[in-house]
């Protein structure tokens, strides 16, 4: 006999630990033991202006820049859609699944502005080899 078609239903709550799907061997989990960006923040503040709305997270954008080096995704518009899409992406650079991955064209000019005119990059290169 041929049973009725199953519809999918959705559940109204879901219990899902990004930390339980990422295997321990992963290499951004290797790399976020290494990764402290908690100088990020003050270190860029006089880049950012006190008015207007809020701005992404720069801590973010440079897990995602880091996601993109490590992991050889070089076009902008790809990061910011594999981001969106892989767990493992979304665990390093501390995004929720329901948190939005910002825009490939806010994270283009976040790097080609903000970051290079603050000299970032090598910032964080240096800080690193100290450590």
């Amino acid at each position: 006999m041929l049973g009725p078609r199953q519809e999918a239903q959705a559940a109204l709550f879901y219990e899902f630990s990004l930390e339980d799907h990422i295997p321990q061997n992963h290499l951004l989990r290797s790399i976020d033991r290494f990764v402290d960006l908690s100088g990020i923040r003050q270190y860029l503040a006089e880049f950012y202006s006190h008015t207007g709305r809020p701005s992404i997270d720069p801590e973010l954008l440079i897990r995602m820049l880091l996601v993109g080096c490590c992991l050889g995704i070089r076009s902008e518009r790809r990061l910011c859609e594999e981001v969106h899409l892989n767990l493992a992406y979304r665990w390093f650079c501390r995004l929720d699944l329901s948190d939005r991955v910002p825009d490939h064209s806010t994270f283009s000019k976040n790097r080609h502005g903000r970051f290079r005119e603050s000299e970032l990059l090598r910032h964080m290169f240096e800080t690193t080899v100290a450590r």
